[in-house]
């Protein structure tokens, strides 16, 4: 299956990431959360490092930046914080993302001709320090899963949370 997918992404590159988000799960209902976890971010690492999960099962989120700088937490595969990466480096060079600010005004006029600016995913939040956010988020797929920080030079200092998805 998971070839298959990236054969997909292969012959067809006109296919987005958000196009492929149910590989990893799907926007969860708030009706169907079966359970809360609390996510603090400091600067470079998350609290918890580990985060266990059952397939099927739905979580929401509630995320803290308790650091300095600008943090997001991002569900995806390795591969995907990858991919997004150079849309948060674009972040970056076009000054929406400062080291402790985002420039909102400038995200959402720069998303009206660049949509990757908007940086509004299900699967993801974006925060300033001392601010917080919520995800909630359904994990319908047996995919290898990380939570992430993509701001340039983050993820290479590990700030990364393994997701660990149980059947039972």
């Amino acid at each position: 299956m998971i070839k298959k997918i990236i054969l997909l992404l292969f012959l067809f590159p006109s296919i987005s990431i958000g196009e492929s988000m149910n590989m990893i799960g799907e926007k969860g209902k708030a009706e169907e959360i079966d359970r809360i976890i609390t996510v603090k971010m400091y600067d470079n690492f998350y609290e918890p490092n580990q985060i266990k999960v059952k397939k099927n099962e739905t979580i929401k989120f509630i995320v803290y930046n308790l650091g300095d700088l600008v943090h997001e937490f991002n569900i995806a595969t390795k591969d995907m914080h990858i991919k997004h990466q150079p849309e948060m480096m674009k972040m970056v060079e076009r000054e929406i993302l400062l080291p402790n600010k985002i420039d909102k005004k400038k995200m959402k006029e720069m998303s009206k001709t660049d949509h990757t600016m908007g940086h509004s995913h299900s699967n993801s939040v974006l925060l300033e320090p001392k601010n917080s956010g919520e995800i909630i988020w359904k994990f319908s797929s047996n995919m290898k899963l990380e939570a992430a920080c993509n701001i340039p030079g983050h993820y290479e200092s590990d700030m990364i949370a393994k997701i660990i998805i149980s059947e039972i």
